[in-house]
């Protein structure tokens, strides 16, 4: 059981389905991800961090290795020594989740969410702040909260990479709609604790690699439509070019 959570970095996500999404109390907003589909690099990167650090939970049923290769510009061979760990798996499956059903069943309640839609469904940003929010909270069973889904159920798996991390809030004075004044916990900062084995912003590109290839599973052909879009723009700026100049000779010569 412990062996799959810590390969589950993509974990967290599961509370999104689990428990529903809410902002931390006083957040303001998220931190924009900024990740790049046209990154075939990061994507790469992201591919080895979701092998790694979520499919042990996770699975995402509308990406197929080879798929993956051929956009990711993976040799066949770097997949199956890198990213197959499944010993009997083939280059046209699936990417399947690591934990057994019942597993998953007996510890969650229900099995982890697919992550193939889930940048779709949630938003990059989400995904990014969700992974980066987690801290210190003895009160909770994993001894972990976090700041973008309140009462979090998973632990901090990415624990080891980012370190230990305090919340710092600050008490604010509020009015409800009839006017009475009520308090409440706000975020304010985090306070890092114990070091990982990445500093600050190798965590930062680590998440955001991850976040990166979370959202190429929710369409493998963005980056590629993308793409053809700028052609078919440039080809129909030309087109009109061409028919207005056609237009005005047309009219020239009728006049």
């Amino acid at each position: 059981m412990l062996a799959a959570l810590g390969r589950c970095a993509g974990g967290a996500l599961l509370l999104a389905v689990l428990t529903g999404s809410a902002l931390a109390e006083g957040e303001g907003g998220l931190q924009p991800a900024r990740n790049d589909i046209h990154n075939t690099a990061s994507l790469q990167r992201g591919a080895r961090n979701f092998i790694n650090y979520c499919s042990g939970c996770h699975s995402a049923q509308f990406v197929r290795y080879n798929r993956i290769g051929a956009d990711l510009m993976i040799p066949d061979a770097s997949l199956r020594a890198n990213l197959m760990f499944n010993p009997g798996a083939k280059l046209a499956d699936t990417l399947h989740s690591a934990m057994p059903e019942a597993d998953a069943k007996n510890w969650f309640g229900k099995p982890p969410p697919d992550l193939s839609l889930m940048a779709r469904a949630r938003g990059t940003d989400y995904i990014y702040n969700y992974l980066k929010g987690f801290y210190l909270d003895p009160s909770r069973p994993t001894g972990v909260n976090n700041t973008v889904l309140k009462s979090t159920a998973m632990p901090d798996v990415l624990v080891n990479l980012r370190g230990e991390q305090k919340a710092v809030f600050r008490t604010v004075t509020l009015r409800t709609d009839e006017g009475k004044e009520y308090q409440e916990q706000q975020f304010d900062k985090f306070e890092i604790g114990a070091p990982g084995t990445l500093n600050a912003e190798q965590f930062d590109d680590f998440v955001r690699d991850t976040v990166n290839f979370v959202q190429y599973m929710g369409e493998p052909v963005q980056a590629k439509r993308e793409r053809l879009g700028v052609w078919v723009v440039l080809f129909l700026i030309l087109f009109t070019l061409f028919a207005y100049l056609l237009y005005k000779d047309y009219w020239r010569e009728v006049d």
